[in-house]
Formats: structure tokens, C-alpha cells, sequence
């Protein structure tokens, strides 16, 4: 459970009908399996130790009567099962039947959960045999001892303060206001349902929704186990559906029709973190809730659950081209709003041959035509330095041609030169100096044919890039409309290709291709041989990993040593350890030494979940010490 993360499981076991002793047989062995396989959480089905479709038995005292003794001879049988295990059976409290969710820990009975709603349409007539929930929490007899009965029954992890857990059975879930909403609002980041949910033709897709819905409106995670097959199927079929979800996002779910066990690993300290984020998630109120302790051992969790290696961008194909076109769209309809505000006559653009200018440039296109304006007043500057390569001229001249933009070049040599001998720098010593002016002169420039053309500058940077402080502050840094501001440099790669796939012109779609097999470089540093000698992902790291640790930093609020995990199984193909800490230090170094070049930012549009603008998603000191972070990376090996 280090780090939150808990290995939870759904079950749908074998099943007789009315077969208890049977079902119960059934249910150790999976239990046996799941501890086994390190099963924290332990979900069975609905009226499990019965079957769900015993009917009219279920007025029967005997089959009451032996389904409370099972229960005990499982409670006995698990006293040495490090999980908190949920399993449905009837109980008999106060002279009515009820269908409750047992919950027991290390051979104690902690509580018992009663279904609130019952449903009585269609194929389902409950009322018939149980009575639904009442409010209030009661005391019902066990054994010789008396245990908590009520559905507002929190169950409370003493190692893991995170782990608060509840439960609802079955229906709960498909009324408006399904107890578990109010059970999440009361605090429990895990929510498992016991189901007897009947299959019919696309309902398991319904389910799937609503598990996914609910489970993202109440930031949690939701355990769902369904019967399966061993139920009566005289007039319904089971389907064993079991799923974990957390979040909003499926984290495994069983095919349909085959009865067994489904594991994943849910974080619940995660959870915890994006519900102190989201301000409008109510304060936890536990006024009309019993909290229940349990324990379990405080192991480490073998992890089988994925981290994407590049969270930004959807694995999916389709679903990626239409997040591409989303994006492009949404940052050409914020530079299309600040240009027809600002009547500007122009847009200007320092266009190198790279990747982020060229993506600026298709984004000011599509502005322009979504706002009607003419692109000969879209003023591409190529400004050829001392680490110009012929590729990236090239790439940028032809370019802008076939995008019917205007061409403009200023060799900016002779004036940075001059610069030089103005401040008495040597222009044999390839320092920050002799970067950074050829930057912040590119920049003047800029600025200076936007005021000649009554224009704006649009700035390429990217999110990345701004991560990182990989700007020359008053350089390149400097616009007046970022269009990549919140666009990671992974995901530049693929809105340049996905323009070049569906453009529909050859020509475009290769000089497009070109700059994606082009190294990234500021071209700063003279070329050697007339190739790119300064190679940025040498210099700072690669940007697939800065992108992923900024995803899980900032989004996410990973701590280092649990970004240091996940990237250690997500980039096991491609990086050792020492690499990815080596890194991972550069990222944090480097994010907060930077922050004073953030505080400054540009407008430019937001189009994902994480963003850097000082007046949105990140308002941080540019003197915050990172003392607390660099104690845990210095711990890492």
C-alpha cells in the first residue's frame, strides 16, 4: 500500500442455488486466491452465499438460518487474510428480511450494509422478499456479540488514512441519488458494489457508463462485482460482469460470461489529492455516519496497472486525431478572438524549421481563415543566425510558400556581431552570452515588423519549454500570444503530423514530415559539417519524460519517489533507472529555478488539464525553495 496504492478484486464465484455450503466453499477459494495474489479489497456479489435467484426460498428459516452460519465459518476461515472483504447474503433483523453486504476483516464481522432501494419492475420483484433499508444505524445480533447495521457505515483503514471505504448493493446505483454519492461526500474514496445484475442486450454498456459516470462525479473508486454463472437461469441470464474504475477511468474489467476474479491496483491517496484540488467538493460531513476501523499490513503493492508513457496524448488513433483537431481548433479560435479585439493588421511569426514555430504557423492559418483575413498578412521572419542549417531554412521558406503566408528574411550575423563588439563579448566563446543575444535579437525584431505592420507577435514556445525555463527570458520567452502555451512538446510532434495526414496536399504533407524527422534545436551554436550540432533533448533530457513528470507532478501531485516508480515501469524499454533519477532531478531543478520566466508569461490559450499561466493554473513564488523535494530525490537510487 506504499504510495496509495491498494491491489483491490472483484469476484464472481461459482455458484448453486440455495446451495449455501457450496457457495461458501466457493467463495474461501477465492479468497485464497486473491490473498494469494495480494488482495487488499475483496469484492463478492450480491446475496452470494444464496445465489441472488433463490426466490420464494428465501422466506425459508433454513436457508436464512445456514446462510448466517456460513458466513461464520467464512469469517473463521479468514481470520488470517490480511482484507477487507464485502459478501452478500440475507439477514434476518427485527422480524424482516434483509439483503445485506457483510463486511468482514481478519475473522471479524465489522458491519452489515442492508440494500436501500429495492427494485420491484420488470423482471425484479425484491419487495416480495426483503425490506429496504432504513436510515438510521442499528445494532443486530452476531454470534454472541451485536454488530452495526445501516448503509451509512464508513469503513476506515488505520494504516492508510486515505482508504475509506462504503458500500451499496446492486440497484443503489441506477437511482438518482445513489447512496454512495452521499457515502463519498461523508469521505470514502472506495465505493464497492455487490450486483445481481441480469444481462439483456446492451445493458453491460449502460453499466460500464454509469460505473465510469458515478465513479468520476464522486472522485473515486468504484469495485463492481455481478453474478454470474451457477444462477437460475429459468428466466435470466448472469454475466459475471466485474469492474474496477477509478476516477472516471477503467482500470480493468472482466469479459462478460465467465465467472472468476478481476485485479487492479486503485490509489487512493490520488484521490485524496484531487479532492483537495477541486475546490467545490464538499467538506467531508459525518455527522449521520459510524466510521468502522480496520487494519491491514502496510506492504508495498506490486503494481499491474499502466502509467501511459506519454500522458498527453491519447494512445487511441482515433480518438487522438480528434483530440488533435479539438486543440487546433481551440488554439486557433483564441488567436482568432485576439486579433479581431486588437484590429490587428498582421500576425507575426519567427519561423525557424522546427516543430513549435511550424505548429504556431498552422494555428495562425486557421485563425485567419476562420476570421476571414487575408494570409499574405501572416509575415513568416526567417532570421538565419550563427547555427542556421540549410534543412531548417529550407523547411521554413517552403513552408510559408505553400502556405501562401508572407516571406520575410533578416540575417541577424552582422547585428549580432555588432552586439557583441558593443558589450565586449568575444565572439569565439560560445557561452549563455552568445545564445542568448541572438535570441532577444530575433525577438526585437519581431517586435519592431509587428509595430511596422500594426500586428501581433505570435510566440511559439511551448509548454514544455516554459516547464523547464528552455527560453531566453525577453527572448523567445516574450510575445504577444502564445498559441503553444499549454502544449506539451510530445503533443506538438503530433498535431504537426496529424496536419500533415489530413491537409490533403503533398507537398505540405511532406515538407511537414521533414521538420518532424528534424532534431529540435535552438540553433544557437554553429553546425558542424552543415548538421544540427546542439541538440536540446542532450542539453535539459528527453522531453518525453520531462512531460511525463510534469503530467504527474503537477496534475496528478505525484511526490518524486512516486513518479521515480511509475516512470521506472512506464519507460522500463527505453531508460535505465540511474537515467530516468538523473532526470528527474534536472525537472525539479529546473521547475523551480524557472518559475520567474512563468510569472511573466504571455497570454495564450489553455486547451488541456495542465497549464503554467501565472494568471490560471499556477500561481506560484519565483523564490520557492524546492527543499522538501530535493530531501526525497536525494533519497531515490
Amino acid at each position: 500500500m506504499k504510495d496509495g496504492f491498494v491491489k483491490v478484486a472483484a469476484a464472481s464465484p461459482d455458484l448453486k442455488v440455495a446451495a449455501c455450503h457450496y457457495n461458501a466453499d466457493r467463495i474461501l477459494d477465492q479468497i485464497a486466491e486473491l490473498a494469494l495474489a495480494g488482495a487488499k479489497i475483496m469484492v463478492f456479489p450480491e446475496l452470494a452465499i444464496t445465489s441472488y435467484t433463490a426466490s420464494d426460498l428465501f422466506l425459508q428459516e433454513t436457508l436464512i438460518d445456514q446462510a448466517k452460519e456460513e458466513l461464520g465459518r467464512i469469517a473463521k476461515a479468514t481470520e488470517g487474510v490480511d482484507a477487507l472483504i464485502f459478501i452478500g447474503l440475507p439477514w434476518e433483523h427485527k422480524c424482516k428480511l434483509y439483503n445485506v453486504a457483510a463486511v468482514l476483516n481478519r475473522g471479524n464481522l465489522l458491519g452489515l450494509v442492508p440494500k436501500k432501494h429495492l427494485p420491484n419492475y420488470n423482471e425484479f420483484y425484491e419487495l416480495r422478499h426483503f425490506t429496504p433499508a432504513a436510515d438510521e444505524i442499528d445494532l443486530t445480533d452476531w454470534q454472541e456479540d451485536q454488530v452495526p447495521f445501516g448503509t451509512n457505515l464508513l469503513f476506515t483503514c488505520c494504516e492508510l488514512p486515505h482508504l475509506i471505504v462504503s458500500a451499496e448493493i446492486c440497484e443503489d446505483l441506477w437511482v438518482p441519488a445513489p447512496p454512495s454519492t452521499s457515502h463519498a461526500e461523508a469521505g470514502a474514496t472506495v465505493l464497492v458494489n455487490l450486483s445481481a445484475s441480469d444481462e439483456m442486450t446492451g445493458k453491460a454498456a449502460y453499466r460500464r457508463q454509469l460505473l465510469v459516470a458515478h465513479s468520476a462525479s464522486t472522485v473515486s473508486a468504484y469495485i463492481y462485482a455481478s453474478s454470474g454463472d451457477g444462477e437460475s437461469t429459468q428466466d435470466l441470464v448472469f454475466g459475471s460482469h466485474k469492474l474496477i474504475v477509478e476516477n472516471g477511468s477503467i482500470l480493468a474489467e472482466s469479459p462478460r460470461f465467465v465467472n472468476g476474479t478481476l485485479l487492479s491496483e486503485i490509489d487512493v491517496n490520488r484521490l485524496a489529492a484531487e479532492r483537495r484540488r477541486i475546490s467545490t467538493y464538499p467538506t467531508a460531513d459525518r455527522d449521520d455516519y459510524l466510521t468502522l476501523p480496520f487494519s491491514l499490513d502496510l506492504t508495498k503493492t506490486g503494481l499491474t496497472r499502466t502509467f501511459p508513457s506519454a500522458p498527453f496524448v491519447p494512445s487511441d488513433k482515433n480518438l487522438r486525431a480528434k483530440r488533435c483537431e479539438e486543440i487546433l481548433t481551440i488554439q486557433a479560435m483564441g488567436l482568432k478572438k485576439r486579433l479581431l479585439h486588437t484590429r490587428a493588421k498582421s500576425a507575426v511569426i519567427g519561423i525557424s524549421g522546427g516543430l513549435d514555430s511550424t505548429l504556431a504557423l498552422l494555428v495562425t492559418v486557421r485563425a485567419f481563415d476562420l476570421a476571414g483575413l487575408n494570409r499574405e498578412n501572416i509575415i513568416c521572419v526567417t532570421m538565419p543566425g550563427f547555427g542556421t542549417t540549410d534543412r531548417t531554412y529550407t523547411n521554413a521558406c517552403q513552408l510559408t510558400r505553400l502556405l501562401k503566408a508572407d516571406l520575410k528574411e533578416v540575417d541577424i550575423k552582422a547585428s549580432v556581431s555588432q552586439h557583441f563588439a558593443d558589450i565586449g563579448h568575444d565572439i569565439r566563446v560560445h557561452d549563455v552570452t552568445y545564445e542568448n543575444s541572438q535570441a532577444r535579437e530575433r525577438t526585437q525584431i519581431l517586435m519592431d515588423i509587428a509595430n511596422q505592420t500594426g500586428g501581433l507577435v505570435i510566440g511559439t514556445g511551448d509548454l514544455s519549454e516554459l516547464a523547464l525555463g528552455w527560453a531566453t527570458y525577453n527572448g523567445d520567452h516574450m510575445s504577444m500570444y502564445g498559441v503553444n502555451a499549454s502544449i506539451p512538446k510530445t503533443l506538438v510532434r503530433y498535431l504537426v503530423a496529424f496536419y500533415a495526414d489530413s491537409c490533403g496536399e503533398n507537398a505540405l504533407a511532406a515538407i511537414l514530415r521533414d521538420i518532424l524527422d528534424t532534431p529540435v534545436s535552438p540553433e544557437l551554436l554553429p553546425p558542424r559539417e552543415g548538421l544540427i550540432s546542439q541538440k536540446t533533448e542532450d542539453l535539459v533530457g528527453p522531453y518525453e519524460l520531462h512531460d511525463f513528470f510534469l503530467y504527474y507532478m503537477l496534475r496528478v501531485g505525484f511526490p518524486p519517489s512516486k513518479i521515480y516508480r511509475i516512470a521506472r515501469i512506464s519507460f522500463c524499454d527505453r531508460y535505465d533507472s540511474r537515467t530516468i533519477l538523473k532526470w528527474l532531478k534536472t525537472f525539479y531543478r529546473r521547475f523551480f529555478a524557472q518559475q520567474f520566466k512563468r510569472s511573466a508569461l504571455p497570454d495564450g490559450p489553455k486547451v488541456g488539464s495542465v497549464a503554467l499561466s501565472p494568471r490560471g493554473d499556477l500561481r506560484m513564488p519565483s523564490d520557492a525553495c524546492m527543499e522538501v523535494w530535493e530531501k526525497e530525490l536525494n533519497l531515490l537510487n
